[in-house]
Parts: C-alpha cells; structure tokens; sequence
C-alpha cells in the first residue's frame, strides 16, 4: 500500500454502481464498493440502494453508526470522490441574519404558552372544585 494513490472518482462515475449487483457510497469524501456487504447490511440492502448517486454522509451519520461499523468500512474502500462533483446543497448560512432572529421570536412565545395554558387550565379546574366543594 505504500506508494499507492488513490483512485479519485466522479459523482457521476460512482452514480452508474446503483443496483444490487454493483452498489457504491460516497461517505465523508471516500467511495465503498458494498455490493458485498448488501445482504449483511442490518438496515436492509434498500437504505444502502437509495443511498447511490450522492453524498451519503449525512444518512450514514443520522443512524448512528457503531465504531466496529466504521472500522468494518476500510475493507469496502475503493477510492476517494472528486468533492467538487458533489452539488453542494445547504453548506451556507442564510446571508440575512435578522431574518434567522425574527423566526425565533414567534417560537419562543409557542414555548411560554405551552407552558402556561395548561398551568392556566390546571388552576382554574382547582379553583373550580375548591369553590363547588365548600358550597
């Protein structure tokens, strides 16, 4: 291994391995040839099928992974993805920062209402009974 390069791969070129027979993954910038592991896969070969042609890092790390998972992958490892074929989607902050501040005002009074309406409820219904208790 150790003069090796790495084969460096398109979005594009690891798109066409999308099928049961010949699955890749594109996750944390390296490609994995899984077909192999398709029918071991705890999560079922479907999560990994609708996993192809994209990055996939962020439905690999929304599971959960466990580090013996993470260490089973380097076996799967066939190259790295050319990240500028990636589209990059939601990688930037909104440019209008007040904008973000004025979505949190709203919530944030969802929040005190939540809390106090059924503290409002709770002592009316005391109230209640205690006042057709003593009559």
């Amino acid at each position: 291994m150790g003069g090796e390069r790495n084969k460096v791969f398109t979005l594009a070129e690891v798109s066409q391995h999308n099928n049961a027979k010949d699955c890749w993954l594109v996750i944390h910038g390296k490609v994995y040839n899984v077909t192999k592991f398709l029918e071991d896969h705890p999560g079922g070969d479907e999560v990994l099928l609708s996993s192809t042609g994209k990055d996939a890092t962020n439905d690999f790390e929304d599971i959960g992974h466990s580090t013996s998972a993470v260490a089973m992958m380097d076996e799967f490892y066939v190259g790295d993805i050319d990240t500028s074929t990636i589209p990059s989607k939601v990688k930037y902050t909104p440019p209008k920062q007040p904008h973000y501040n004025q979505d949190k005002t709203p919530e944030f009074i969802i929040r005190i209402l939540q809390f106090l309406v059924p503290l409002f409820i709770l002592g009316l219904a005391v109230g209640i009974r205690f006042y057709t208790k003593s009559t």
